[in-house]
């Protein structure tokens, strides 16, 4: 079966299977990484169905664990979430289906209850990741997994309430871009990051009929396309080009620049030279050690490298898993080594990464918009 971007085919799920031309079985390294990872998030949801920095109660945190906040947050449920939802757990069916709906319902609460106006879509302030990827990085988690189940809930009731929460995170996201493009907004460490995700969840969004401006998606292709062609981009072009900010930038752009065929042809210049880089440990290393930046790098990088295939991706691949294989914990959890620490966001970043050429789509009937 041809890769086919998740997320992207039809309104009601009438199958499902996995995308991707290498041949997995359930006892392979990696699948039985995937179970670990799988199972260490659903045990440690919180009883509202929602995850904080380091589980979702407080039993479940790492003693000597400095957390940020307290209580359970919208961005380390949506990206757990997303994990469970792309190893084979759906609204409808799946080993875990059960846990995905209680954090499907702890987001769109909070979707529900946030205001209009603005770009938070909670009240909670000063988390981790919040504070290495953006304040806003509840909404744009948010966004890109409400794209990926828009339509695939199940029933109308539900699909109607999964569209209009998703059509409210679009607006916010379109509403509050940057003049330079970038949603690059002050308070994170690795806000490029963030800007990602925002122009990712737009995109699948756009794919499953929703709205989306032309303007805010050509202002954030020319803000990476001029960034990526000088070097550095946005809130890093007059930052220390470090390796992790360099690969971070890197990982930003090669998502954005890579969609569809015509980007790849157009942006091949900057594409080839931000492969390239990749041969070299010490950039893929980032700063030194792993942390959750470098996952959420790794799964940009990941999705850019399989859409155009080829020798580069092939080995790319194979040494990411490799590597996230071994970085495992006994307790089937992953954990950042630096900034992003917390085994929530890092575990189901580590989950998307290695289910990146075998993920999870629905096999729909064809959307009528």
């Amino acid at each position: 079966m041809k890769s086919i971007a998740f997320g992207v085919l039809g309104a009601a799920v009438l199958a499902l299977a996995w995308a991707g031309s290498t041949t997995f079985t359930k006892n392979d390294a990696v699948s039985i990484a995937v179970q670990k990872g799988t199972e260490f998030l659903v045990s440690t949801q919180g009883k509202d169905g929602g995850w904080g920095q380091d589980g979702g109660e407080t039993s479940y945190v790492r003693p000597g664990e400095r957390l940020e906040s307290s209580g359970n947050d919208v961005a380390n449920t949506a990206v757990a979430a997303a994990a469970l939802l792309h190893a084979g757990s759906t609204p409808t069916k799946g080993q875990y289906q059960a846990a995905l709906m209680r954090a499907v319902d702890f987001v769109l609460r909070h979707v529900d209850e946030s205001p209009a106006e603005g770009l938070e879509v909670t009240s909670l302030r000063g988390t981790q990741i919040q504070r290495k990827l953006g304040p806003y990085i509840d909404t744009f988690l948010t966004s890109k997994l409400l794209a990926e189940l828009d339509g695939e809930m199940g029933n109308a009731r539900a699909n109607a309430h999964v569209r209009q929460a998703l059509q409210k995170c679009v607006a916010k996201i379109e509403k509050n871009q940057l003049k330079d493009g970038s949603w690059n907004i002050a308070g994170g460490w690795a806000p490029i990051l963030g800007t990602s995700m925002a122009s990712r969840s737009l995109y699948v969004a756009q794919q499953k009929g929703v709205a989306v401006s032309g303007a805010t998606m050509a202002k954030v292709q020319d803000y990476t396309a001029t960034g990526s062609a000088g070097g550095m981009t946005g809130a890093f072009s007059k930052a220390s080009p470090s390796a992790g900010v360099l690969l971070y930038q890197d990982a930003q752009a090669l998502e954005q620049l890579s969609r569809t065929e015509n980007d790849r042809k157009e942006n091949a210049p900057q594409i080839k030279a931000m492969t390239a880089r990749l041969a070299s440990p010490q950039h893929v290393m980032g700063f030194g050690s792993y942390g959750g930046e470098e996952f959420f790098s790794y799964l940009n990088i990941s999705d850019s490298l399989r859409r155009a295939g080829g020798e580069e991706w092939e080995k790319w691949n194979s040494d990411i898993k490799a590597k996230l294989v071994k970085l495992q914990n006994e307790d089937g959890s992953w954990a950042g080594h630096h900034c992003i620490t917390g085994r929530v966001a890092v575990t189901s970043a580590a989950i998307l990464v290695m289910l990146v050429d075998r993920e999870l789509i629905f096999a729909s009937s064809a959307k009528k918009n």
